[in-house]
């Protein structure tokens, strides 16, 4: 086969992971597994990105092996894809492939860092709601209306913004960095600051929190990081942040001189 017939065959190849991928077909998983093997990297990349595409069904856990192998790819683009796929799948099996790329001395381009951060998060939600069994609703009305998280600690955390009439949105998005989107656990509009709750303890879940730790340091955003130890003593916690934040002199101007007491 010459080279113009090999990269015939190779875009054809492409062509049905991105139609298996559109078509949601979970049956076709076994399929794109194997074209996840392909000499090509735009076939292996379309092939990563069609099973991120049917993440939502358990079928879809058998692709991690492989896609585990695709975020090593030599290729950062695939590794890109590969690691995007395996954040939406959610399982806890890819986190060593995740901490190697994170972890890697060579240098990796803004994307393939952004995708990596990407699905530590989306994998630790899931691991998240799976250890806490179920979300847990408004400890005073318990009405729908109310903010739904996905701990005990944030729970927590919600009820004392609530009480000091503090508005804030929750597990949203916000641009940090350009070309990434980070979901920061609460964002105060009026205080301009963001709160994180690590309420997990694993060596790759701690990995993660380093890795968004350092996307806020980097960007100049004001954060709170709270930890499970901090739950007992949380109203002086953040009465202490958010009060030294509004005497903060470039903060006076933006929000007034407000004091939580």
């Amino acid at each position: 086969m010459n080279r113009r017939q090999l990269q015939a065959a190779s875009e054809q190849a492409r062509q049905r992971a991105v139609a298996l991928g559109e078509a949601g077909d979970t049956a076709a998983v076994p399929e794109l597994i194997a074209l996840c093997r392909h000499t090509g990297p735009t076939v292996r990349r379309a092939a990563a990105s069609a099973l991120g595409k049917l993440a939502t069904d358990a079928t879809a856990r058998a692709a991690v092996p492989s896609l585990c192998e695709l975020a090593r790819d030599a290729h950062p683009q695939v590794r890109q894809y590969a690691m995007l796929a395996l954040g939406k799948i959610g399982d806890e099996a890819a986190l060593p492939a995740l901490r190697d790329a994170a972890n890697s001395s060579a240098p990796q381009p803004d994307y393939v860092l952004a995708a990596a951060l990407k699905a530590f998060e989306q994998i630790e939600a899931a691991t998240r709601a799976q250890h806490e069994c179920a979300p847990i609703a408004c400890s005073r009305c318990r009405r729908e209306t109310c903010t739904v998280v996905q701990s005990r600690g944030e729970r927590q955390i919600a009820d004392w913004l609530a009480a000091h009439s503090i508005a804030y949105r929750y597990d949203d998005k916000f641009q940090i960095i350009q070309g990434f989107a980070i979901r920061p656990d609460f964002y105060l509009p009026r205080h301009d600051v963001y709160i994180e709750y690590w309420g997990m303890d694993t060596t790759d879940y701690k990995i993660g929190m380093l890795l968004k730790q350092k996307l806020y340091q980097q960007e100049d955003k004001k954060l709170i990081s709270l930890y499970p130890a901090d739950l007992p003593t949380l109203d002086a916690k953040l009465k202490e942040a958010l009060n030294a934040d509004a005497t903060n002199p470039a903060s006076r101007v933006r929000q007034g001189q407000d004091q939580i007491h």
